[in-house]
């Protein structure tokens, strides 16, 4: 289950590889995982294929995997939001999820300068922060830029009611990487893992 939280879509190969397991008790646990709906098999775009030959499958977490793994205070938590915005409007969920954010990544340095190099430093930094933080985070290269992925989200729950939590940390990495970064995916939408875009290479100018 940690594997499938923190790298997938992952192949049973690999699971076989990193936990020592041969490909029939791979196979053994994927099916019990599969039958009682705590994972999947990885949609067409998440598969990468490699090689030649028939693409291998990849798995995935489901969101009722995801919840054995805890939500901790998510009523409780649930119920202070809502109280808030009833006492302070829309404006305090909004400074409450800015202030959050800022908790996290408050030691993090704002990139100073805009190469590749020092992007994907702050990038690293970033997802480095939010896995202390519980977000089990990770980058990688994609195309033309990095991806921060979030495979785990302790507040998804909550953030499915308030999504003022997510905009707030879209935001908060634009400010400290200094240039527009893109939300692909969230798991309060039902993804497999938050998934945000910074571009290393900036837009072309008109002609």
């Amino acid at each position: 289950m940690k594997l499938l939280l923190e790298d997938g879509p992952i192949t049973a190969s690999e699971i076989g590889t990193r936990l020592g397991l041969s490909a029939a008790g791979v196979r053994r646990h994927l099916d019990a995982l599969l039958e009682s709906g705590e994972a999947r098999e990885a949609s067409a775009g998440a598969a990468r294929h490699r090689g030649r030959g028939r693409p291998a499958k990849y798995f995935q977490i489901t969101a009722k995997g995801r919840g054995r793994l805890g939500h901790a205070y998510d009523d409780l938590a649930g119920a202070a939001m809502r109280q808030l915005r009833e006492v302070g409007g829309d404006a305090a969920i909004t400074d409450f999820a800015r202030r959050r954010v800022q908790a996290i990544v408050g030691e993090v340095e704002p990139a100073s300068a805009q190469t590749p190099e020092d992007l994907e430093q702050t990038a690293d930094a970033i997802a480095d922060a939010f896995t202390s933080a519980g977000f089990a985070a990770s980058t990688r290269p994609v195309g033309n830029g990095v991806q921060i992925c979030q495979h785990h989200c302790p507040v998804s729950h909550v953030a499915e009611e308030f999504p003022e939590l997510c905009d707030a940390e879209q935001e908060a990495f634009a400010q400290l990487l200094g240039t527009h970064v893109q939300r692909l995916a969230t798991i309060a939408n039902g993804d497999c893992a938050c998934t945000t875009h910074v571009p290393l290479v900036p837009p072309a100018g008109p002609k």
